[in-house]
């Protein structure tokens, strides 16, 4: 039997890395950026580190240990990672769900949930951090069974009473599940174990089980590797290793890959032949990709396995695309249109307004479109790469049609040197950490617009009705100064009224309450107004209704882009004064 490729999933910060790390024994996430593992990793667990961990509770998983060894994918547990996580789960034979015992079942917990049922992998639930839960007795050590009945009885109360919210919550789900110590039958009920990653408790039954499920529910899947089948895998990442040069690091999903044989491998402008010069593989227990050891030349590697792979070719080789080996040129034909298809549908080219992005990786690409397109943002261009003066140029296009738009999303890119004495013609939001690039394109995009929108509001006419207040004419003409009670609306000097039948009546020089002058009277004060144009009497009588008066561009901006700052009592009084206006003039406010 092959190794089983066993894939972590979790919401951010539910502790999957930390997990691992439990095992590894390394201190991966104090170096990840943002604390979110970005990049998909990988840990090899040889047959003898899991004989050392586990001890006698592997005699659970039966029938004698087959497997050689574990491959651990450590892919990123956050919801902008779906993408990496479902080519994770594709290319995964069992899954370990990590779930925050304090928060249950959250978004992304369920979203690789269903990620998982579509693709049909098995997969478990590490319950993390019942170290937090309150009573725990420090310096709590060993087998998690004698770790639990150490424990208070109003902890372990607690403790149940959560285990069955995520029982309930996978019921819902269509699944039957347990903690592991009461599971019946691992095929028909998801197991549920109980950890604690930081004091390293219920680590070892948590890898027993995934041992005890790899061997029962995978028989016949993890078949021994055939050396005469073709290997092939998904390139994580490109790195640049002192002594070797460019490298790719892959996992290898299928088949035997051997130095010198031939293969495939993605660029931009295609896919192409290639050979590989040499292969890699990582020492037992060191994350691939950030090693505290030399790694291993070997002559073949077979399925599943993580392995850095030399070619002479490998410059501008797509991280997240498939490598492939081959023997005939049918093979690599057929190989060549599947990889640009996958490449083809990811790199968006349109003449549409939208913004321009780029990221480092087709699974930081796939990520990041399908942000925005969670979020309703259009995209011109997307594409693999650093931020090129084309892109920018893009951008100013964009920017003189909609500025919203006008902008550039880069996540695990940069600006290259020829673009950068045009940075600052467009803005550019680009960062290591996914989720920041959309949220600091969402704020700027929202201030600026309501930076726009209040310009735009403070010179333009708002819909306004007034009520004239009998009993308050204060002075007839030249100006006319009278009261009125705003009905609804704000009513502000400087603006133009008109009657009902939609007269021009003067324009407001002065709003006062009681003898102060206000810059604005809001909807129900009852203020003195003085007018230059009308004579009280004549155009003005007591009880008239009156209203403001917007020029026919300012009604139209403020019944479309402007529609979302003005009140539904406002957009009412507005369509009146159109109503009004449009019996002299049928284009007004259109």
């Amino acid at each position: 039997m092959r190794q089983p490729v066993v894939v972590v999933l979790g919401h951010v910060d539910s502790g999957k890395t930390s997990e691992l790390d439990a095992l590894r024994g390394t201190a991966v996430q104090a170096r990840e950026v943002g604390g979110i593992t970005q990049e998909i990793g990988a840990s090899f667990f040889p047959l003898e580190t899991l004989k050392e961990i586990c001890g006698p509770l592997l005699d659970r998983a039966g029938g004698g240990l087959q497997i050689p060894g574990l491959l651990m994918i450590d892919t990123p547990g956050h919801a902008v990672f779906s993408n990496l996580r479902l080519r994770g789960g594709s290319a995964a034979d069992i899954a370990i769900v990590v779930v925050d015992v304090l928060k249950g079942l959250e978004n992304q917990t369920l979203e690789s949930i269903d990620i998982l049922k579509q693709r049909k992998v098995p997969f478990l639930v590490a319950l993390n951090k019942i170290d937090m839960i309150k009573g725990w007795k420090k310096g709590s050590s060993g087998q998690l069974l004698q770790v639990l009945k150490e424990q208070p009885a109003e902890w372990n109360d607690e403790l149940e009473e959560r285990l069955y919210n995520v029982v309930g919550g996978l019921s819902r789900l269509g699944f039957q599940s347990d903690a592991y110590y009461r599971v019946k039958d691992f095929r028909l009920q998801v197991t549920i174990v109980p950890t604690s990653a930081r004091h390293h408790v219920g680590i070892p039954e948590l890898l027993a089980v995934v041992i005890g499920l790899s061997q029962q529910f995978l028989k016949g899947k993890l078949h021994t590797a055939d050396s005469a089948k073709g290997g092939r895998g998904i390139i994580l990442e490109m790195q640049e290793e002192m002594g070797i040069g460019e490298t790719a690091n892959v996992i290898l999903t299928e088949g035997t890959l051997n130095v010198g044989d031939s293969i495939g491998l993605v660029r931009k402008d295609g896919a192409f032949k290639s050979k590989v010069k040499a292969l890699f593989m990582p020492k037992p227990l060191d994350e691939m990709r950030d090693p505290r050891d030399r790694f291993t030349p070997v002559d073949s590697v077979y399925a599943a396995a993580g392995v850095k792979l030399v070619s002479p070719d490998l410059a501008g080789v797509v991280p997240g695309t498939s490598v492939a080996s081959f023997t005939t040129e049918k093979q690599f034909q057929e190989l060549r249109e599947e990889m640009e298809k996958e490449l083809s549908n990811i790199v968006v080219k349109t003449d549409n307004m939208g913004v321009i992005v780029k990221a480092g990786s087709i699974g930081g690409l796939e990520a990041l479109l399908r942000m925005l397109e969670e979020r309703g943002i259009p995209v011109r261009q997307a594409d693999i790469g650093d931020i090129s003066k084309n892109d920018i140029v893009d951008a100013q296009v964009v920017g003189d049609h909609d500025p919203y738009l006008g902008a550039i999303l880069g996540f695990d890119t940069k600006v290259l040197p020829e673009a950068k004495e045009y940075v600052g013609s467009s803005p550019i939001f680009v960062s290591a950490i996914i989720y920041e690039v959309l949220d600091n394109y969402v704020n700027w995009a929202s201030a600026k617009k309501d930076a726009d929108e209040k310009t735009a509001l403070s010179t333009l006419t708002r819909p306004c009705k007034l009520k004239v207040i009998p009993g308050t004419f204060f002075r007839r003409n030249d100006p006319a100064v009278f009261g009125v009670k705003i009905a609804t609306g704000r009513l502000r000097p400087k603006v133009r009224l008109m009657s009902a039948e939609g007269v021009e009546l003067g324009t407001v020089e002065q709003v006062q309450d009681q003898g102060k002058a206000l810059s604005e009277a809001r909807e129900g004060d009852e203020v003195a107004i003085s007018v230059d144009g009308p004579t009280l009497g004549r155009q003005v009588k007591e009880n008239d209704t009156i209203y403001t008066m917007p020029r026919s561009h300012d009604a139209k901006l403020l019944r479309t882009k402007l529609s979302a700052s003005l009140t539904e009592r406002e957009r009412e009084v507005l369509d009146e004064i159109v109503r009004i206006k449009s019996v002299a003039d049928p284009l007004f406010g259109f």
